[in-house]
């Protein structure tokens, strides 16, 4: 049988050193893994629907099973009311899912068979300078480096 808990995970540190932990909501799995009900905010790596094995003594995880979906987080210094109007009804139009909300930041969860070129057109065309926010993928760049592309969506997008 398969439950509804929260787990916590290292998400990185604040600017004075002390490590930071995202609580992350997910299913228990009656393999003791564990399927993420949303896609975290912080932690790097993960989406919506991914399957991991936590490591309880070190609050790391590997992952087990990709579900096919970025992780996208939109963060904004002023008013997230102006920018969830005209953002939210255009990703929703691809099949996004609104994971999290807060006064300045919103998760999305799409699959990547939406397309990268859509995905960041329509994140371009409404976050930026002129509305104070940024966007970042959360599970496609390397979390050690931030750079190198992980390209675990080739296998999904081009399956041989």
């Amino acid at each position: 049988m398969t439950s509804l808990q929260v787990i916590e995970l290292f998400a990185g540190h604040d600017p004075s050193g002390k490590p930071i932990v995202e609580k992350i909501p997910v299913i228990e799995n009656e393999d003791d893994t564990l399927q993420l009900v949303k896609s975290p905010g912080f932690v790097k790596g993960l989406a919506s629907g991914d399957t991991i094995r936590f490591l309880k003594d070190s609050g790391q995880f590997e992952i087990v099973k990709r579900s096919g979906n970025l992780a996208i987080s939109v963060f904004c210094r002023g008013d997230i009311e102006e920018l969830i109007d005209g953002l939210v009804p255009e990703l929703e139009k691809l099949g996004a899912e609104l994971d999290t909300e807060t006064p300045r930041m919103l998760v999305f969860s799409i699959h990547v068979s939406c397309g990268f070129k859509n995905i960041e057109n329509i994140l371009n065309d409404h976050v930026g300078d002129f509305s104070d926010s940024a966007w970042i993928y959360g599970n496609v760049y390397d979390p050690a480096d931030g750079v190198t592309l992980l390209n675990w969506w080739q296998s999904i997008l081009n399956p041989e």
